[in-house]
């Protein structure tokens, strides 16, 4: 049975790998062609050398800050990454940090009410609420 389970696992962490090499394939691949359209809009060249440190400088900056986003919500408690947890990574770039804080505040502005989550709350709460709304509507029924 053993055997089963760690060749179960070998598979899944082969898999995994595979995955990771193909993101770092397309995520090298749009980084060059985002470092070369840049290099064209200024009128330079570059060379592939260059290009190829600038692929891999921001694929390992992505990689650390997943891993950040990922602590910082572990620290409040949460599962998901939120906004707040990009902002805080942000807090050595005062700029950036305020860039990323007009930006959360406009995606909050264009959200529509609805679609917003509402805090969840507990079932004694809701039960509280609910006999609450019924006592409203005998009394003014009345």
């Amino acid at each position: 049975m053993e055997g089963a389970e760690e060749g179960d696992l070998e598979g899944k962490d082969e898999e995994a790998e595979e995955r990771t090499e193909l993101l770092r394939d397309h995520f090298r691949l749009s980084a060059i062609s985002i470092a070369e359209a840049e290099a064209k809009k200024q009128g330079m060249g570059i060379s592939q050398p260059v290009v190829a440190c600038i692929a891999d400088l921001a694929f390992k900056f992505s990689e650390q800050l997943a891993k950040d986003l990922e602590l910082f919500a572990q620290h409040a408690g949460r599962k998901s990454v939120t906004m707040e947890d990009v902002v805080l990574s942000a807090h050595r770039n005062e700029h950036l940090a305020s860039l990323l804080k007009s930006f959360s505040h406009e995606l909050r502005i264009k959200e529509p009410q609805n679609e917003r989550k509402r805090k969840k709350t507990s079932k004694k709460e809701d039960t509280t609420t609910v006999r609450a709304r019924r006592r409203e509507r005998v009394s003014t029924s009345d």
